[in-house]
Parts: structure tokens; C-alpha cells; sequence
């Protein structure tokens, strides 16, 4: 590319980065372009004057480099040059309030990120380690400062240009729309008469390299006097981490996200211990219980018109499998009702809604399965989410009989509501692998128990007929359900069912918060009935209906002034 006519301004490329992220490479990447001149933290100056930050090299920075930041942008940073791109090395905490805002709004800019997890060990070098030395909050300031000016800068990772430096700067220079020259792939070892006047301080390693160095295959033991530093630090680099510019090569770019069944659920606030959290930030600790080893209760609820459904008899349950399973320091009703409507109020979520409502046994002070590691109290997990029924119940749906058999209460008991569900999961692939939408559990002597995720109830020649809850779960559904039938005048009979009355029956459905009244139409390849919806079915459909309508606990919602 040919240069523009001297006293022409150069096109600024800004690279942004914290100390310690490879940017001198990068910088003598650039260099070697025969189209780029290179600056060296021009800012640097002014930085020290107007922090009072103490250096090394502090008066000799001040003497020879010029401190009024706002004569650096003018008259160096864009001032005249004789290439036609001029390559500007900015770390994060230079950029200071009293600069001009024609530094952000001229020229092009991106920004190179590091795990704090690699920066750190080696900091202390030169000046003591701080957060805001790291200037990673800087970073995104930064970051959302350009997006705010309609100009997102690209953003990319030092250990992706360790891994694949030539696909990393071939995906950089098309962003900021220059060719990729190959020679940005190597240099000579030693100093460069551009270097700052802290190199001897800071680019030891940097003078005796010839490219982009392979990154660790292990890392280097973490200095944990700087833990507080790190938790401090990396939600910053996680934040800009997910704005990193993927590249075709050897980084291969992730999969899309995959589609949400409601899409309006990608931003929901979900309660997690006492806090309302984003999404994708609504996490609990690795030492939780409920990933220890599936160590906690939980209950679904259901929101109809500003009122959720049947919640004490849901609360009622919960305590109950807290007290069978010997939780101890266990939030109050209150208190956990308190955090369902804050949950349901921060999400606007008064209709057409499902509660996954989690109480776990909380954090261990180490690995283990002995609850008496479990010292910090219970967790709560509030999951609100915009969720119809998750079943056709229009037009009804096919079961598969499971090989897998429902727990026996001798083993675990189904009376307790706990999150070990791999009883109903391995039941539940083998509905998947049939193309089913649940599958049947028969209990240990072959009598039907219950599907994967709901009861299940048929009807014969007028009679309607449901297991016994002696190894499936007591649904409250179903215990609604069960009242319904006989408020509506049918008879209705508990006993012990087999596969083949199921096969014969007249009409079949399932009940479950999260899918109501679910019509079957088919188990096992047989046609249930005619294969359509029956009327009884259709007759309870209709009354849990306007049961929902009309009962539930009203959600409590500020008064606006």
C-alpha cells in the first residue's frame, strides 16, 4: 500500500490492553508491516502526572516524555506521519478522564484481553500487583464507551494468539480493514529504537523472542496472595471474554447457541441463595451439594393470572422432604415465599409461567458426601421462566414402557421430592430413543407406577383408575386431579394397575404441574381407545381449567406512587 504524502495524518489503529497480555508482541507484530509506524504508550506521561503513581523510572519518563495528554493526542498520536497506518499501544488505566474525547471518537480501536489467571504470576516483576494496575475494568469502560459511539471494537484473547497467532491477526486486520502481511509473524530479537523508556523494566523476555511464543501446556503455580485480586478481576475478563473475535483455522469457531424453546427466556433474572442474578451469571459453588451429589429438594409451581397455583400445598411438600432428609438451618416459608414474588415481580412474570423451585443443601466446606460438611445453610433457587405446557394437550401424546423400573421405597422413596433423578433420566432416554415423549415405569412386581415426569391416570367403561403412590410420587396435580373426578361425578378407583388394562384402556392422561392434563393416545404402538382425546378426559380438562382461573396465592406487586 503506498504511503500517504508526508504531513498527511496517519489512520490510528488503538490497541487497548492490561500490563502483562503479550501487547509488546503485538506492538512488534505491527512493526514489521512495511505500511505502520508504532508508538509506545504515548500516554504514559500524562498517566504519571495526573495519578502521582510512582515508577522506577518516573522522573526520567516525565523529563523526556511529553506529560499534557491532550497535546499527545493532537500532535503525536495524530499528528502527521510518513506511513499510512500508525499502530498505537494504549494500556487500559492511561485512559484517564482529563483526555479528550477525540482520542475515543478518531481513529480505529480493539482490544486485547488476558486471564488474569496468567497475568498475575508474573506482575510483581516491576510494581505490586492492584486492581487498578490490572486496569481490567478500564477494559470494558473501554469497551463500552465505543459501543456507546456506534464503533464495537474487536476484542481477542493472548492465549487464542499464543495458540494461532497467523488466523488471530489474519481475523484482526480484516476487522480493522487492513491486508494481513505474513511477515506480522516474526521479528528480530533485541530492543527496538521505538521502545518505551521502561523496556529494560518490563520487555526482558519479549527483547530475546522472534514470535508469538506457544503458550504453557501447564500453568505456572498461581501466587495465592493474589486470590482476592483474582476473583476481583475475572468477571471483567469474562465479560469481555465473550466478546472475543472467533476465527476459521485451527480455532475453530464455537457452535451457535442453540434455540430456546421460548426465546424470551434467554433474559430472565433467576434467585440464587439471597440475590437475584442474570441468566447466564445465576450459578452455585462447585462445592454445592446439589453437585456433590444431587443433595436437594425441589417442587414445581405454576403461575395463573397474577396468582401461583396451589403454592402451600407445593411449600407444604418441600418441608416435608427437608425434614426426610434431615436438612438443618432451612429458610423460613416466609421467606422463601418472599423470594418466589421478588423472583416473579423482577421478571414481570404474572401468567403462562413455571417455578423450578430448588432448596439445596448447601455449600460443604470440602468434597464429601457427609452432610456434616454442609456449614453454610441451605441454598435457594428460584427459576422463573415463560413456560407453556410442555406437552400437545390438544392433540395428545405417545408413551413407550421403560425397561428401567421406578424406585422401590426400600431403595430411595418417592414420597421424598429430591433431585437424584436418575431413576426417572435413564427412563426418560429410553422415551427419547423410542421417539416418545415419556415413557412408562413399571414398579418392581410389573405394575404401572407412574411415567418418567407425571402420574397417569385411564379410564375404562366409564371408571376412572390410577396407581397406588406406593413407588411413584404423590403428585399435587394429581391429588387435584383425583378431587376433580369426583366433584364431577365420575368414579374414580386407586388400585394396582397393569401394563395391559394401560394397552386396553378407554382414554389414558398424565397430570404434572409443568404439562397439566396431557391426553395419551398411544403406549407401546397400541392406539388408546379410538386414538383420539375421550370426552372424560376432555370433561377434566375442562374443570382444571376453571380451577386455575379461579384459585391460587395472589402475587403481592408494589403500589406505584
Amino acid at each position: 500500500m503506498a504511503s500517504p504524502p508526508e504531513g498527511v495524518e496517519p489512520a490510528v489503529i488503538h490497541a487497548w490492553s492490561a500490563p502483562r497480555s503479550l501487547s509488546t508482541s503485538l506492538m512488534y507484530s505491527f512493526s514489521e508491516r512495511d505500511d505502520m509506524d508504532v508508538l509506545d504508550e504515548p500516554l504514559y506521561a500524562n498517566f504519571l502526572r495526573v495519578t502521582g503513581v510512582d515508577r522506577p523510572y518516573r522522573q526520567e519518563l516525565l523529563s523526556k516524555m511529553d506529560p499534557d495528554g491532550n497535546k499527545v493526542v493532537k500532535e503525536v498520536i495524530f499528528g502527521p506521519g510518513e506511513k499510512a497506518y500508525r499502530y498505537c499501544k494504549h494500556i487500559a488505566k492511561q485512559h484517564l478522564p482529563n483526555l479528550t474525547g477525540d482520542l475515543m471518537k478518531k481513529g480505529k480501536h480493539f482490544i486485547l484481553i488476558r486471564n488474569p489467571m496468567n497475568i498475575l504470576p508474573s506482575f510483581d516483576k516491576v510494581v505490586p500487583p492492584s486492581f487498578l494496575e490490572l486496569g481490567v475494568a478500564e477494559l470494558v469502560a473501554i469497551y463500552s464507551e465505543l459501543c456507546e459511539l456506534g464503533s464495537p471494537p474487536p476484542v481477542i484473547d493472548a492465549d487464542d494468539l499464543q495458540r494461532d497467532p497467523e488466523a488471530v491477526l489474519s481475523g484482526l486486520c480484516e476487522d480493522l480493514g487492513i491486508p494481513f502481511q505474513p511477515q506480522m509473524l516474526k521479528w528480530k530479537a533485541g530492543p527496538r529504537d521505538f521502545d518505551g523508556i521502561w523496556a529494560p523494566w518490563w520487555y526482558e523476555s519479549v527483547h530475546t523472542s522472534t514470535g508469538f511464543s506457544k503458550s504453557r501446556r501447564y500453568p505456572m503455580t498461581f501466587p495465592f496472595a493474589f486470590y482476592d485480586l483474582l476473583e476481583q478481576s475475572l468477571p471483567f475478563y469474562n465479560m469481555l471474554k465473550r466478546q472475543v473475535r472467533r476465527t476459521t483455522g485451527s480455532l475453530l469457531p464455537p457452535p451457535p447457541d442453540p434455540p430456546l424453546p421460548v426465546p424470551e427466556n434467554k433474559k430472565i433474572l433467576v434467585w440464587v441463595g439471597d440475590e437475584l442474578l442474570p441468566r447466564d451469571s445465576a450459578r452455585v459453588s462447585v462445592f454445592d451439594s446439589v453437585v456433590q451429589g444431587g443433595d436437594a429438594v425441589w417442587e414445581g409451581l405454576r403461575i395463573y393470572d397474577g396468582k401461583v397455583f396451589k403454592l402451600e400445598e407445593h411449600l407444604d411438600r418441600l418441608f416435608d422432604s427437608t425434614k426426610a432428609m434431615a436438612f438443618s438451618n432451612v429458610p423460613s416459608r416466609d421467606w422463601i415465599k418472599d423470594a418466589i414474588f421478588k423472583t416473579l415481580n423482577a421478571n414481570g412474570m404474572f401468567n403462562n409461567a413455571h417455578i423450578r423451585l430448588t432448596l439445596t443443601r448447601g455449600k460443604k466446606v470440602t468434597s464429601g458426601m457427609s452432610p456434616a460438611f454442609n456449614l453454610y445453610g441451605c441454598v435457594l433457587i428460584v427459576l422463573a421462566e415463560w413456560k407453556p405446557p410442555v406437552y400437545d394437550n390438544s392433540h395428545g401424546i405417545k408413551l413407550v414402557t421403560a425397561t428401567t423400573r421406578r424406585n422401590s421405597p426400600n431403595s430411595v422413596d418417592s414420597k421424598i421430592h429430591h433431585n437424584n433423578l436418575i431413576n426417572n433420566i435413564l427412563a426418560k432416554i429410553e422415551g427419547n430413543l423410542a421417539q416418545a415423549e415419556d415413557a412408562i415405569m413399571l414398579d418392581q412386581d410389573g405394575f404401572v407406577s407412574e411415567t418418567n415426569a407425571t402420574n397417569i391416570f385411564m379410564v375404562k367403561k366409564g371408571i376412572v383408575l390410577t396407581p397406588h403412590a406406593d413407588y411413584c410420587l404423590p403428585g399435587i396435580t394429581r391429588a387435584t386431579v383425583m378431587d376433580l373426578v369426583v366433584k364431577e361425578n365420575l368414579v374414580l378407583r386407586e388400585r394396582r394397575i397393569s401394563l395391559s388394562e394401560f394397552h386396553a384402556a378407554d382414554e389414558v392422561w398424565t397430570t404434572g404441574t409443568m404439562g397439566e392434563i396431557t391426553p395419551v393416545v398411544m403406549i407401546d404402538g397400541r392406539e388408546i381407545g379410538d386414538g383420539k382425546i375421550g370426552p372424560v378426559t376432555r370433561q377434566i380438562q375442562s374443570a382444571y381449567k376453571v380451577l386455575t382461573a379461579g384459585l391460587g396465592v395472589l402475587i403481592p406487586r408494589n403500589v406505584e406512587a
